[in-house]
């Protein structure tokens, strides 16, 4: 009795233990598809489908950057059985050798290929991809795929804009969420918006025989990814004034750069010479040559490049001397072709009536004026050395956005540089430097380096008379749109902006630095500045605004080697201005547009 219920008991628990082996063999092969797609996944095929990426607007909704759809032929060798490589080349349009090279390789490397599918052919022409369509199987182991590619309705902005290129072993070892024939924003826009520009890959899922030959969607597709698009931006860029900037820019080094001054909105952002957006759409093979060019056209000159701001940054001067109370509006200093601040020594400057009031010398941008008025500024006495003036200087100069990132939406930006007294008191020992030692800051030379975007943003700091918003471009998003004071008062810009209005709007013989910048009608204020180069022909400079009252644009322009700033960079400068709010240039200033094209 005892073995009979023992093997009673052997073989309940023997049959407990089937039913539920059953029950768990039942939900996996029939309720749960996890392990039935698992028990596949070794013939299933991912086939990848890349989403276009977003599209690139101006500011009024002209596409600086969209796609267009490219032909490829893709291959996968170990599907290949038989090959009419005549047949192949005329449907493509291919030279043989070309087809006939394409297979030995693959031969030569066909562990290493495996079952991969391999790009076969680049850009095929659309007539020969619809033929190739028609006739696809004839050919096994070959299949077209329809992709996007960058596309450029403007010849603008193509440094500012930047290129897309496919990842590399080593962009995808520090990035791991790409993988290998992805592409990815490399420069510019395209690099600083890569998140939302890219979208989001899709696939589709085949099953595959025991020979690796595809035969059909799995689950009928429902199990399929669709491709996200990427999203689309809209930038602050005027598409029209960007080109005609380059156009102006044609043939130099440098910058040009618009701001509109009660926004902070990027107009144009010229780097030249720059990229032609025809090299952006196949940098892989552009690349080498540009990067070798010696004009440095891969170089952003608009971010990255750091000069002496020149006779531009009298003005930053001349207001911290009055809000300081140093310099009164009224106050009237001599200068004998320049100033004397050591012995032996001189600062130069041309030839101009004397003295001169504030006003007078920002028309004729006089030398000696604005060394009396740093000399003031740094032997203030409420303070108790010059070093500590010097740092109630550097504040102030920091304040008008120099000596750090502005804080661009745009990539790249560098900070330029703004000397500390710290510097000097290495140089020179603690409390045994003065004025003579750094006089030459006084008119934007010396340890002073800018960006021309800082330049341009000082335009519109000009034009709202003492404050800015961070220079961007990119709209229609929330943003940090805090003003900026840079902590002078209001009332001190107007004697500023007068001498600016006069050194446009009047004559030469009245002093006037800049004619060549006058527009009828539009009251146009500027500086012009000439930053001396130690390597070559000075830099032209020039900054300016308009209207008057009510600014609609800043603009400053920054040509290497150009000279006096009033030859070169006034005149550029005022035809960008001229353009944006006439929409044309003058029948009377066609001369000034000519001559600019051949100087």
């Amino acid at each position: 009795m005892e073995n009979r219920g023992k093997y009673v008991g052997i073989r309940i628990g023997l049959g407990v233990a089937a039913a539920l082996l059953l029950g768990r063999l039942f939900y996996i092969q029939i309720i749960n598809d996890k392990y039935k797609t698992d028990a596949l996944n070794n013939s299933i095929v991912y086939e990848t489908v890349y989403p276009p990426r977003g599209v690139i607007y101006d500011r009024s909704g002209q596409v600086l950057v969209g796609n267009k759809a490219t032909f490829d032929i893709m291959v996968t060798p170990r599907e290949v059985t038989s090959l009419d490589t005549l047949a192949l080349a005329r449907t493509l349009g291919l030279e043989p050798d070309y087809i006939r090279e394409k297979m030995s390789y693959y031969r030569t490397y066909r562990s290493r290929i495996g079952f991969k599918t391999l790009v076969f052919a680049r850009h095929i022409d659309e007539q020969a991809y619809m033929r190739f369509s028609e006739v696809e199987y004839r050919f096994p182991g070959f299949h077209g795929r329809i992709r996007t590619e960058r596309d450029y309705p403007f010849n603008a902005g193509g440094n500012l804009l930047g290129y897309v290129s496919e990842v590399d072993a080593d962009y995808i070892r520090k990035h791991p969420e790409y993988r290998v024939g992805d592409n990815v924003g490399r420069t510019g826009l395209e690099a600083a918006r890569e998140s939302d520009l890219r979208g989001e890959k899709g696939y589709h899922i085949y099953l595959r025989d025991s020979r690796n030959r595809v035969l059909t969607s799995y689950n009928g597709g429902e199990d399929d990814k669709l491709a996200v698009p990427g999203k689309d931006i809209r930038t602050t860029i005027d598409a029209h004034l960007q080109q005609y900037g380059q156009d102006l820019m044609k043939g130099r080094r440098g910058s040009l750069i618009a701001i509109e001054p009660s926004t902070g909105e990027i107009l144009a952002l010229v780097s030249s010479p720059g990229i032609d957006v025809e090299d952006l759409a196949d940098m892989g093979s552009n690349y080498a040559r540009l990067s070798s060019d010696p004009g440095k056209p891969l170089f952003n000159r608009t971010v990255q490049a750091s000069y002496p701001p020149g006779s531009v940054f009298k003005l930053v001067c001349g207001l911290i001397g009055m809000q300081e109370g140093v310099l009164k509006p009224g106050d009237r200093y001599s200068c004998s072709r320049g100033y004397v601040y050591a012995t032996g020594k001189k600062l130069g400057c041309h030839e101009h009536r004397s003295p001169l009031s504030f006003t007078e010398a920002v028309r004729m941008s006089c030398n000696a004026y604005f060394c009396y008025v740093f000399k003031n500024i740094l032997e203030n006495k409420k303070y108790g050395s010059t070093a500590e003036a010097f740092d109630k200087w550097e504040e102030y100069v920091r304040a008008f956005g120099f000596g750090s990132k502005l804080g661009t939406d745009y990539p790249g930006e560098l900070g330029g540089n703004v000397p500390k007294s710290s510097r000097y008191d290495k140089i020179y020992g603690k409390n045994h430097w003065r004025f003579s030692s750094v006089v030459s800051l006084s008119i934007g030379q010396g340890e002073l380096g800018a960006t021309p975007l800082q330049i341009a943003n000082l335009a519109a700091i000009l034009a709202n008379r003492g404050w800015f918003i961070t220079p961007h471009m990119i709209r229609d998003e929330a943003r940090d749109s805090t003003i900026h004071s840079v902590g002078i008062d209001r009332r001190y810009f107007e004697y500023g902006i007068e001498g600016m209005w006069q050194a446009v709007n009047m004559t030469t013989a009245e002093g006037a630095t800049a004619p060549l910048a006058r527009v009828r009608g539009l009251d146009i204020c500027g500086k012009t500045g000439t930053a001396q180069n130690p390597h070559g022909e000075d830099h032209s400079v020039f900054v300016c605004f308009a209207p008057r009252e009510n600014p609609q644009i800043a603009v400053a322009a920054y040509v290497e080697n150009g000279g006096w700033g009033g030859s070169t960079a006034a005149p550029i400068a005022s035809l960008l201005v001229e353009q944006y709010l006439n929409g044309e240039i003058s029948e009377e200033r066609q001369w000034l547009r000519d001559w600019i094209k051949v100087k």
